[in-house]
C-alpha cells in the first residue's frame, strides 16, 4: 500500500468506521452481488488502497465482481482525484461510447472544472 492510502484508510476507518483492512485478493473470495452501500462503497475504497495507478484502481475493483459498475465508478472518482488523470486510451475509449449530446456535456463540464 502506498503512503497516502494509508493515510486516506485511517481517515475513512476513523471517520465512517469502515473495515477497510481487508485486501482484494481475500475480499475476491467471498464477495457477491450487491447494491447496498455497505457492501460496496468500503470494497471500493479497498480496490483503491491496494492500487498504484488509475488502471490498475479500476482492474482491483471490477475483479471483485459484486455491482461491478457502481463500484468502478466510486473507485475511479477516487483514483482520478487522487492519481490526478486518466490515461489517454481510457479516456478516448469512454469518450468513444458517449452520443454527441453527453460529449458536449462532458467538454463542459471538464472546461469548467479541470484545471
Amino acid at each position: 500500500m502506498h503512503f497516502y492510502g494509508t493515510v486516506v484508510k485511517k481517515y475513512i476507518t476513523d471517520t465512517f468506521g469502515y473495515d477497510l483492512n481487508r485486501q482484494c485478493v481475500y475480499i475476491r473470495l467471498h464477495y457477491h452481488f450487491e447494491i447496498s452501500c455497505q457492501e460496496t462503497v468500503p470494497q471500493s475504497i479497498c480496490a483503491f488502497i491496494d492500487s498504484n495507478d488509475y488502471e490498475s484502481a479500476i482492474r482491483e475493483t471490477i475483479s471483485l465482481g459484486g455491482d461491478a459498475d457502481t463500484m468502478g465508478a466510486i473507485t475511479g472518482g477516487i483514483a482520478s482525484a487522487f492519481y490526478k488523470e486518466i490515461p489517454d486510451n481510457i479516456h478516448e475509449f469512454a469518450l468513444s461510447k458517449l452520443d454527441e449530446e453527453m460529449k458536449a456535456t462532458l467538454h463542459e463540464f471538464e472546461n469548467r472544472y479541470t484545471y
